[in-house]
């Protein structure tokens, strides 16, 4: 762990709206040092009007800025909810906080490390509301400085899962199973100690087509998924997408990856069955989450997976079944539950930007140096 971790201390609330879209995850946090607890965690679902908004927000569209303006206040008011739910929960009020570590809703990125005149990441938020609202500091906007200095801004989460799960010396890699998936490789050399990027789409695209044939919002457990094959030519087809290709740094979002992507893939294969053709994105999310352990983290001995998708049982058999000599299990069975890591993510980070502490980023997201992360709205 980097210098000056040893002078965190504090409460810290984290706060995370992810890809998936499905819900808000809050966790209130107790950290002294590199040393942390979970005093309380809670969430609450998206309400559908505001997912769908947001996911329309993913693309431009009339008045948008207007909308987007009022999406952020909605999604701000849901914040709100779940930091009162974690109060009372944890039988605290505002004045016993630090702060609160709110993310956003992630509509656009578009790093550009050669110029970062023309980089960008935009997370739908109304930090000054949610410190109204609650009477709590809040940091946000934490991958804007990381973007400004030749970074990708993506993954940022490394480091706490270094924290969180690093700590017994076994050569390890954690895998977010989000939307988007990211890996953090921990410890497997020196080579490749303290890496971590976007591996390619989670759950984005099997969301998505599960929205389109079941009318649900995932394929809940990967139980449909389950009863379809893979299809071998159009998983060929949608990996030889130049992103899975490129070496980290590197990040990406459904800015890439979208449900018009998967159109065009599918396009000569119309008379897939439906459910081969999700037994297929859950292949393409495996075979790309595994094939990045393989090529950046030689002698893993443990895959730790969280995020939502860590409870998709197929996926996960797919990824063990591409690395038998990898043991792979879920954040819950090393003392976080799976949806509330990155929550716990954003709440260390708001407190280490309290503290003016940065993050060395370089080996991550290829920024030019280490920076602090955040932007500070002041509570009552």
């Amino acid at each position: 762990m980097f210098a000056n971790v040893s002078a965190l201390r504090g409460v810290a609330v984290g706060l995370m709206s992810g890809t998936s879209l499905d819900g808000v995850d809050g966790v209130l946090l107790r950290i002294d040092g590199a040393a942390f607890q979970v005093v309380a965690r809670a969430s609450q679902a998206m309400p559908p009007a505001l997912a769908g908004e947001l996911l329309a927000l993913q693309h431009s569209g009339n008045d948008e800025l207007h909308r987007a303006a009022l999406a952020s206040n909605a999604l701000m008011e849901v914040y709100a909810h779940v930091v009162q739910q974690l109060l009372q929960d944890a039988a605290m009020d505002a004045q016993d906080i630090d702060t609160i570590g709110a993310h956003g809703q992630t509509v656009r990125h578009s790093p550009s490390p050669q110029d970062p005149l023309h980089g960008y990441t935009i997370q739908l938020a109304n930090p000054a509301l949610l410190a109204e609202r609650t009477g709590i500091d809040v940091v946000a906007d934490f991958r804007s400085r990381d973007v400004a200095a030749g970074g990708q801004g993506a993954p940022l989460v490394p480091f706490f899962h270094r924290l969180a799960f690093g700590s017994d010396g076994t050569s390890t890699a954690v895998l977010n199973l989000g939307g988007i998936a990211n890996l953090s490789v921990l410890v497997a050399g020196a080579d490749n100690d303290g890496i971590g990027f976007d591996c390619g789409p989670g759950n984005v695209l099997m969301d998505a087509w599960a929205r389109r044939h079941l009318g649900q919002p995932m394929d809940r457990d990967g139980a449909w998924a389950a009863t379809g094959r893979v299809h071998g030519d159009l998983l060929q087809r949608m990996g030889s997408d130049p992103y899975f290709h490129r070496p980290p740094p590197k990040s990406t979002g459904r800015d890439r990856f979208h449900e018009a992507w998967l159109a065009v893939h599918c396009q000569d294969f119309a008379d897939v069955p439906a459910a081969d053709v999700q037994a297929t994105l859950a292949e393409l999310t495996a075979a790309s989450c595994a094939d990045c352990v393989l090529r950046y983290a030689p002698g893993c001995q443990r895959l730790i997976v969280c995020g939502g998708g860590a409870y998709n049982r197929h996926v996960l058999g797919r990824i063990q079944q591409r690395l038998p000599e990898v043991q792979v299990g879920i954040s819950d069975d090393y003392g976080l539950h799976a949806t509330m890591v990155e929550a716990c993510a954003f709440a260390w980070m708001a407190l280490l930007a309290q503290h003016r502490i940065a993050l060395p980023l370089p080996r991550v997201t290829g920024a030019s140096g280490p920076r602090i992360l955040g932007a500070w709205y002041p509570g009552r």
